[in-house]
């Protein structure tokens, strides 16, 4: 059993189902299916552990990032200079992060229950969520100027304004454990379910939809909207997998036993990029071709998140090996 597999199976039990349902893989890494000369990581040096999830690309031409470990934000340079900005409290679990319509980021923050925002000059400012124990997990700018994220134990989507203004909606079934969240190509919000077994999708009146996935399609985590409908990833069977608005569901499954795909992300190139746990990042087009990337950690680094950046690169986060990472990528 790899070192990360070890020490996610000691932290699930303090971690969000979106974190510590992904951390028992045991991860062996297999051989490369393309060259990984243009990967290059970035060690965090601000803390010795500070579980670095959620990552974007900032208006400020930098990428950001949640040190969940930390309870810090981090910011780095496409030269890969860092700086980090901590939250009101260092156990407040920020997760997942995107930029907003105001030039800010915006952030959850799972144990503190709050959603963040933060300046590209730092400037912090952090909104309590009204349901108890929320536990806000993913967020999302939608096309209607407002933020909309997940609670994965309040059972509820929420939306908050640029001036902080929540309202929630509740999901059909309270324990679907909403996890992460993006904005379709339709102008909709479609979430995943990870214990619920569906893709959601909710409109800015609020009314939700639920499209059940077929049997043995895993753990629903990560989504992306990408050629022909949402991209999510299904850590538990392995695969990526695609939903088009009609609700049909084709999957593709990874080519490799060990495979835990997590993150995922449009790439400039007009293919969806993922993280695999196993220590690859992945590509796949829109007929299903596969294509990995070995990181260069190995699979006890665990890839996380991924964003697309500047400069063709693909820039994820490494959960255990406490490094950011970017692969080029070839223009479109």
């Amino acid at each position: 059993m790899s070192g990360a597999a070890m020490l996610g199976r000691a932290i699930r039990r303090l971690l969000p189902a979106c974190l510590g349902a992904l951390l028992g893989v045991t991860a062996v890494a297999a051989p490369a299916r393309a060259d990984a000369g243009d990967v290059t990581e970035y060690p965090i040096t601000t803390a010795p552990r500070t579980l670095p999830a959620g990552i974007t690309a900032g208006p400020d031409g930098a990428l950001w990032f949640a040190a969940s470990g930390a309870g810090r934000i981090g910011r780095i340079t496409t030269e890969g200079e860092l700086t980090d900005f901590p939250t009101s409290n260092p156990d407040s679990l920020p997760f997942a992060i995107t930029a907003g319509p105001d030039r800010a980021l915006w952030f959850t923050e799972g144990t503190a229950n709050r959603i963040g925002r933060i300046t590209t000059a730092g400037h912090l400012t952090e909104f309590p969520v009204p349901t108890a124990d929320g536990f806000p997990a993913g967020i999302a700018a939608g096309a209607d100027g407002a933020l909309w994220f997940t609670e994965q134990n309040g059972g509820r989507i929420g939306r908050i304004t640029t001036a902080g203004h929540i309202t929630e909606y509740a999901v059909p079934a309270p324990s679907a454990s909403p996890c992460s969240i993006a904005a379709g190509a339709d102008g909709a919000l479609w979430f995943t379910e990870l214990t619920g077994g569906k893709i959601g999708r909710i409109d800015f009146s609020g009314r939700i939809t639920e499209f059940p996935l077929p049997r043995g399609s895993g753990f629903p985590e990560a989504i992306v909207a990408g050629p022909g409908g949402m991209w999510f990833t299904a850590s538990g069977a392995g695969s990526v997998a695609r939903i088009d608005r009609a609700g049909h569901v084709t999957r593709f499954p990874l080519p490799d036993r060990d495979s835990g795909p997590s993150g995922i992300a449009l790439g400039p190139d007009g293919r969806v990029w993922y993280t695999d746990q196993a220590g690859r990042i992945g590509r796949v087009d829109a007929t299903g071709r596969i294509t990995t990337f070995p990181v260069k950690g190995g699979a006890d680094t665990v890839p996380f998140r991924i964003t697309a950046g500047p400069g063709h690169g693909m820039w994820f986060t490494e959960l255990f090996g406490n490094a950011v990472g970017r692969l080029r990528t070839l223009p479109r």
